[in-house]
């Protein structure tokens, strides 16, 4: 076996590492965090949890909902729940200045999970992980705070418009977690 991954080596076919796990495309991803040049690297960071995926603004009648996303995220994330922010201009109500967006999230509602730099996530100028969550779901946001439920297999499982509410979401997350 030894010689056969050294032949296999030689001639430039690439194995994977014994052991290793593969990564769902979905989570193929990298992206700077909200105020950083820190990237996350999705695979890394999320495999194997359960991913609410929201887009995100400072300037909309949705964003008290930071206040219910943080309360899934602190009551769930010790059994697995990640909630990522993708703050989003798509819709004229996210600001220009990374940092007046970080006082909103982290100040105003005292966001812990991660905020992600400003990014599109409708039309042609989407990051390519909400096209790709838009592909899968037949659903591009229509407003802010659109919210993508991602299993720990790394597949959708659902997609919810803006008006469900974090805490809408609080039982089925409850079961996806206990594996029910």
């Amino acid at each position: 076996m030894k010689t056969l991954m050294i032949l296999l080596s030689i001639c430039g076919v690439a194995l994977p590492a014994f052991g290793a796990e593969t990564c769902a495309d979905l989570l193929n991803f990298k992206m700077a965090r909200l105020r950083s040049t820190e990237q996350i690297d999705f695979c890394q960071a999320f495999r194997g949890k359960l991913v609410l995926a929201v887009n995100t603004a400072s300037n909309c009648g949705y964003t008290p909902q930071f206040k219910g996303l943080e309360a899934l995220y602190q009551k769930y994330k010790d059994r697995g729940l990640a909630v990522v922010g993708f703050p989003s201009n798509d819709f004229n109500q996210e600001f220009d200045e990374a940092e007046k967006t970080a006082k909103v999230c982290y100040i105003n509602y005292g966001v812990t999970f991660p905020m992600l730099e400003k990014s599109a996530v409708t039309g042609a100028n989407a990051n390519p992980f909400f096209r790709k969550l838009a592909e899968a779901s037949g659903q591009a946001p229509q407003w802010n705070f659109h919210k993508y439920l991602i299993g720990r297999n790394g597949e959708l499982i659902s997609a919810f418009p803006s008006n469900t509410t974090p805490e809408q979401l609080d039982a089925k997350i409850g079961e996806l977690l206990s594996g029910r």
